[in-house]
């Protein structure tokens, strides 16, 4: 009897062990599924919170859809004489008496209603400064002249747009800029002139647009072409075209380097004038006119002084 008690001992624990090992694989295997479960349910959390956000920023979208939609519906339901005159007063100025404008230009000098400015800036427009001097002006609600170049206007096309819907009044100061060029010739004067006014009008998609009002580049007067400038303002006068110099400057394209000197220049050649013409620059590396315009336009307010363009002498 003795002899065979182990085996029967070692048969209950092994039949133990597999038990034990059983119930263990039976907990591994709940909570394998359960943790299955688990993942399952919380990715499908997170697709419904997802579809849902999606539904909400669809359905926003579509209200702006419809909103829009509706704009478009009524525009096209307004009437066409109403639609008409919007488009009117956006791009019809009134008729010019030229002459009377270039006798006004001519006496720009003897204004007698008070002490008044004419900002004025040449050689542009340009990427690098137009648009900042523009915002400036807006800024304080002025309305300068520009003096265009036509080389630059034909690829600066929507500065030109915007300096014309902002109220700005666009001048011609040539195509090139190149003296050799433009006094070649006394009635070169003229070619670039009129080659300038085309690039205008077609940068404004306006082609009745004339400034009537030219810069002698480096002034009418003076310098070794001097006699060619005087032949030339008379083909200039036959057709209305005004021409037009300044009496106050900056120097910004003659050393001046600084804010500083400027100002300083500003202040010495602006004086106690009544009527002025200030002349500067908004060509490519004129950014330091830009970055001193601000403080220019408070001397100016602080003199008194109430700011003009030439549709002012319409």
């Amino acid at each position: 009897m003795v002899y065979y008690v182990e085996p029967i001992k070692l048969r209950k624990r092994h039949a133990n062990k597999f038990k034990i090992a059983i119930a263990i694989l039976i907990v591994i295997i709940v909570l394998s599924i359960s943790i299955a479960l688990g993942i399952f349910t919380v990715k499908k959390v997170r697709e419904s919170k997802n579809n849902e956000i999606l539904e909400n920023v669809m359905e926003e979208r579509k209200t702006e859809i419809d909103k829009q939609q509706e704009v478009v519906a009524q525009t096209q339901e307004q009437p066409e004489e109403k639609k008409e005159n919007v488009v009117a007063q956006q791009v019809v100025k009134p008729e010019v008496d030229y002459k009377k404008f270039v006798a006004n230009v001519n006496n720009i000098y003897d204004g007698k209603e008070g002490k008044r400015v004419f900002l004025t800036f040449d050689d542009g427009p340009s990427e690098a400064v137009t648009p900042y001097i523009l915002d400036t002006l807006k800024k304080y609600n002025i309305k300068a002249t520009f003096f265009v170049l036509g080389d630059r206007v034909k690829y600066n096309q929507d500065l030109i747009k915007r300096e014309y819907n902002e109220g700005h009044y666009i001048a011609n100061h040539g195509y090139t800029h190149d003296y050799g060029k433009i006094y070649s010739n006394y009635k070169k004067v003229l070619e670039e002139y009129n080659n300038t006014e085309k690039e205008i009008r077609k940068a404004l998609g306006n082609k009745k647009y004339s400034s009537h009002l030219f810069r002698y580049p480096g002034g009418s007067v003076g310098g070794v072409y001097n006699k060619l400038k005087q032949k030339s303002k008379e083909q200039l006068k036959k057709n209305d075209i005004a021409y037009l110099d300044w009496n106050a400057l900056t120097n910004d394209a003659a050393g001046a380097n600084t804010k500083k000197k400027i100002l300083q220049n500003l202040k010495e050649t602006v004086g106690n004038k009544e009527n002025v013409v200030l002349l500067m620059h908004d060509a490519p590396d004129k950014i330091l006119t830009y970055e001193t315009l601000e403080e220019l336009i408070k001397y100016l307010q602080g003199k008194g002084y109430v700011f003009k363009n030439m549709y002012d002498l319409m």
